[in-house]
């Protein structure tokens, strides 16, 4: 495991511009759990507590209600997505569970159809924390990037799993190829890491603020001007630095689930429409189009900072 890092990128951070000659990057990110979760029906013992309201199960009672809350991301909500998506024409990155992408191939294909990218969300929707041996949990990195294939015809490059990760996870997303890993809320741009491998591997930080989530949370989100105004104080911070010469990435998490219903949605076509009304100011991405774009940078700068 490598040493924490408190200091970062300091006073001295990397200056350049994204593509569009932006100095502010977005990356929408959509998280594709559903049929990933725990779950008595998939053979787990316990059910996800974690939901619209927390299970009342106890365990080895399969709860009906808990799985068609997240049922609904998948039978409704993933189209409201697309839709938005498509007509603001802004691509986005789906962090794909590999069960919930087997068990729903189809429409795991139409995101990707529709340009947008998939990543690696784990095999199941856990911590891979939890993961005990290095073998365990690179076969199932492995298995949850081949169902993704399998499913969409494209090899994801990114990866990002519910919680923290093991000691070896960095390691072996290096070892197998991953362009870049997002298990890191510590910065507003990208960095690279060491790797217990002995490999370098690059991460593209995610954000668990500007993120819907905090709507099943009783300290979070109530009303869905609560997210789109929190998510445009961040977009309006970021662009003022932007235009003082910082650059910077803003990650905005959706839950098919969670924003996908109806008043929640509100507030996804409230944030799409801001986004649209900055232009050129953004640069609206996918999350792997960001890490090649960092990493080229990068490879002809002298700013690059790895840490041990």
């Amino acid at each position: 495991m490598t040493a924490r890092d408190l200091v970062g990128y300091g006073r001295r951070p990397p200056s350049f511009t994204w593509p569009n000659g932006a100095r502010l990057a977005v990356s929408l990110v959509v998280n594709f759990e559903e049929g990933g979760e725990l779950s008595i029906e998939a053979g787990d013992g316990v059910t996800e507590r974690f939901g619209e309201v927390q299970s009342v199960q106890p365990p080895g009672v399969r709860d009906l209600a808990q799985e068609s809350t997240f049922d609904y991301g998948m039978r409704v909500g993933i189209w409201r997505f697309l839709d938005a998506f498509a007509a603001h024409q802004m691509p986005a990155t789906f962090m794909m569970c590999g069960r919930a992408v087997e068990r729903a191939p189809e429409i795991a294909r139409a995101a990707v159809a529709a340009g947008h990218e998939p990543a690696v969300h784990g095999w199941r929707w856990l911590a891979h924390s939890h993961y005990q041996e290095r073998a365990a949990e690179r076969a199932d990195i492995i298995r949850t990037r081949d169902a993704i294939f399998a499913a969409t015809g494209e090899t994801p490059v990114g990866f990002m799993c519910r919680g923290g990760q093991s000691p070896w996870t960095r390691g072996l997303l290096a070892e197998l190829g991953f362009l870049y890993d997002s298990n890191a809320l510590d910065d507003d741009l990208p960095y690279w890491r060491d790797t217990d491998g002995g490999r370098t591997m690059l991460v593209v930080p995610y954000g668990f603020d500007t993120n819907d989530m905090k709507f099943f949370h009783p300290n979070g989100f109530v009303r869905p001007d609560d997210f789109s105004c929190y998510v445009g104080a961040a977009l309006n911070l970021l662009l003022d630095e932007a235009s003082a010469g910082q650059t910077k990435v803003l990650s905005i998490g959706f839950h098919l689930r969670i924003c996908g219903r109806p008043a929640r949605f509100a507030a996804v076509r409230t944030i799409l429409e801001r986004l649209a009304a900055a232009g050129d100011r953004v640069w609206i991405a996918r999350r792997r189009d960001i890490a090649a774009h960092f990493a080229s940078v990068q490879a002809h700068s002298t700013q690059q900072i790895t840490v041990s």
